[in-house]
């Protein structure tokens, strides 16, 4: 029979102390991080990093970074954690020409507001004031801008009402922002066949006459159209089933022709 090793106790006690100094040690390391982690915390909150420290706006055209700021009721210096992202969100987003509002919370203490506006589409001179027409169809406040400044990031719309200028809308958000460009001025000019029928009078000096259905497509022809025409000519370009350069002498001489007729009858 092998014979078993005998421990004694006097071999035993080293290495209990170890175990026991080993186990004081990890217990005084725990406290000693859960305290730092308290004072850090106490230190962190009554510090400015626990307070909002930069307000950013992104993605805002029309709209001021300060007029965004205002409208989030956010402040410089007020709790970085008490702010709550879906009222400010909500805040924002009453202002009738915000589409989106995205908030984000950015360590250690900064707020971004990520910002989708309705595009303007036109402007309507209301009492000298010029409103903007957005893309879903609103004609909503007027701009505050100097009387003797016409807006220039969007054309004019003249003699449109409410029910029309909603479906221009629609047309004009879909037209190439290079297009876009080129109109300063569209004049509802309706006709007995065509209750839509507008003239669109263009940076460039040509004047367009068209139907407001489908002029997002029909005016991708408009670049090629002029690129052809002779400069010295007079004239309006109709974009109907076929695009047209018709010059004014013709629409004067059809014009007469009309009214001689009228009177032979």
């Amino acid at each position: 029979m092998a014979k078993q090793k005998v421990v004694t106790i006097e071999d035993r006690i080293p290495k209990l102390k170890e175990r026991r100094k080993q186990k004081a040690n990890r217990r005084l390391i725990m406290y000693i991080t859960f305290f730092f982690l308290l004072l850090s915390g106490v230190l962190y909150f009554q510090s400015p990093l626990s307070k909002i420290g930069t307000i950013t706006v992104k993605g805002n055209q029309s709209l001021s970074t300060d007029f965004l700021v205002g409208l989030s009721d956010l402040k410089i210096g007020t709790s970085f954690w008490k702010v709550n992202q879906n009222d400010v969100t909500d805040r924002i987003k009453k202002h009738s020409e915000i589409k989106n509002v995205h908030i984000e919370k950015k360590l250690p203490n900064t707020i971004v507001i990520n910002i989708t506006e309705y595009k303007r589409v036109g402007y309507i001179n209301m009492n000298n004031q010029f409103h903007p027409l957005i893309e879903n169809g609103d004609i909503i406040n007027p701009i505050k801008k100097d009387e003797n400044i016409l807006p220039a990031d969007a054309p004019i719309l003249v003699g449109w009402e409410e029910a029309g200028a909603k479906i221009l809308a629609k047309e004009l958000a879909e037209i190439q922002p290079t297009l876009a460009n080129l109109i300063s001025e569209i004049h509802y000019t309706p006709t007995e066949y065509d209750p839509l029928h507008m003239t669109l009078y263009m940076n460039d000096g040509y004047e367009v006459r068209a139907t407001v259905r489908n002029i997002s497509k029909n005016i991708e022809a408009y670049p090629s159209i002029v690129s052809e025409l002779d400069p010295s000519l007079n004239g309006y370009i109709e974009l109907d089933v076929v695009p047209t350069f018709i010059p004014y002498e013709y629409q004067n001489t059809t014009e007469e022709e009309m009214d001689t007729n009228e009177g032979e009858g």
